[in-house]
């Protein structure tokens, strides 16, 4: 399930090189040797890894995470999660099969970690290697591959490299707030790194996004919907 497209994830699978360590390799790519080892379970031992083998990078600094208390000109937090779609939403982004709003809507709720493990939809095209912590740009990949606004050699697992693939995609443009419609592609820079989530509307004035954010307990990641003000670094519109 969801393992056919890791191939095509070059940026994401590094090869080990004879004489490099764990430790190593995650000071390079901004992880941790913990979610290394979660992100490759074949490891099973942090000090014995082998030269020519493949190993995940998960991307640990993809991910949503709550910022401190806002200061004036900085990143607030995000309100309190929803399970509920915002009263005013508009016109949807649409693809060949659907709309990645209205498939993202039929998740609300859900655990990141037990979506992966459904056989078909969303769940089949998420990679289930990725750590739970860290699904935001598995999940929005997912969404625009069912709503075929994507290909699956254009699934990313990190948001400066799904954002990157959508700049290629000449069915995509970049658009101001203004213009963002429900389901379009919104990255966000956050104290923690990059987050991204997919627009979902305005309620009370206020943005919505929806997506796989950090919101259980154990800083695991669920379907959920809210307002960000984390600053957003581009929203991709899908005009194919």
């Amino acid at each position: 399930m969801g393992t056919a497209a890791i191939s095509n994830q070059k940026p994401s699978v590094h090869n080990i090189q004879y004489g490099e360590t764990l430790s190593g390799i995650a000071r390079a790519n901004k992880t941790t040797v913990s979610a290394l080892m979660k992100a490759n379970p074949q490891i099973k031992d942090a000090n014995k890894i082998y030269a020519g083998k493949p190993l995940n990078i998960p991307g640990r600094t993809d991910s949503f995470e709550a910022a401190k208390p806002s200061r004036p000109g900085g990143a607030g937090r995000p309100s309190t999660p929803s399970t509920q779609a915002p009263s005013t939403t508009g016109p949807a982004s649409q693809g060949p099969k659907g709309s990645p709003f209205d498939i993202a809507k039929s998740h609300l709720g859900k655990n990141a970690g037990s979506l992966k493990m459904e056989k078909n939809g969303v769940g089949s095209d998420m990679e289930d290697w990725v750590p739970n912590n860290v699904n935001c740009a598995n999940f929005v990949s997912a969404c625009l591959e069912q709503a075929g606004q994507i290909k699956n050699s254009q699934h990313h697992n990190a948001v400066t490299g799904l954002q990157a693939n959508l700049d290629k995609d000449p069915n995509f443009k970049r658009v101001s707030l203004a213009q963002a419609k429900p389901g379009d592609v919104v990255s966000m820079k956050t104290p923690g790194g990059h987050h991204v989530v997919m627009f979902a509307g305005m309620k009370n004035g206020k943005p919505q996004f929806i997506g796989s954010n950090n919101v259980n307990a154990d800083g695991s990641q669920r379907i959920s919907l809210s307002s960000m003000n984390y600053p957003i670094m581009s929203i991709h519109q899908y005009r194919g």
